[in-house]
């Protein structure tokens, strides 16, 4: 993964250093290299076509597009904490950090893999699935079980911050169950 963080900063690095282009309002990815190279940097550890190269890292490709810009918000303010994704939002503008979400927010879920097979929903699913099936939250459907169950023991243990009713409910659940929600999610 390391040799994937420095070849995305190589990427960005080397856009930054071409010669500059008409300045343009709205970045686009289609056309300004510079932001193109910073969105390629995304495709090292999320992956290309929505398939991330590693079980830990979320699905961002078709994720709810206000989601995702709080998200990088989040990560450039530091309530949410990872290193890379720190350094990440805070090489983006906010404009940049819009057409971002927008851009991967557009992009098509990837699809399920063919031996994917769900569990029984276990006790307490409903209370996710009354915001997590709507817009009013992101998708977990789908997520690796690798990611949602860290994601879910981060909350539980604060450590992730950046939603205080997630911190409370996670905290009350106990371990083996979110694992059981986070096997059920993830085979959705």
């Amino acid at each position: 993964m390391r040799a994937q963080i420095v070849f995305g900063v190589l990427v960005v690095l080397a856009a930054l250093a071409a010669p500059a282009t008409t300045a343009q309002v709205i970045p686009d990815p289609s056309t300004d290299r510079e932001f193109s190279a910073k969105l390629s940097v995304c495709n090292a550890c999320h992956g290309v076509n929505g398939m991330r190269k590693y079980a830990t890292i979320p699905v961002i490709w078709g994720q709810q597009e206000n989601y995702l810009e709080k998200q990088l918000r989040d990560f450039e303010s530091g309530d949410r904490n990872d290193e890379v994704m720190l350094w990440m939002a805070k090489t983006l503008t906010q404009q940049e950090q819009r057409v971002a979400a927008t851009y991967f927010a557009k992009q098509t879920w990837p699809a399920r893999s063919a031996g994917a097979a769900s569990t029984p929903p276990p006790p307490g699913i409903a209370v996710c699935q009354a915001c997590h099936d709507t817009m009013a939250a992101p998708r977990l459907a789908g997520q690796s079980y690798e990611y949602l169950v860290e994601a879910m023991r981060r909350f539980a243990e604060g450590e992730r911050k950046n939603n205080a009713t997630m911190t409370k409910m996670m905290a009350a659940i106990p371990p083996a169950d979110r694992e059981a929600m986070a096997r059920y999610l993830s085979g959705l």
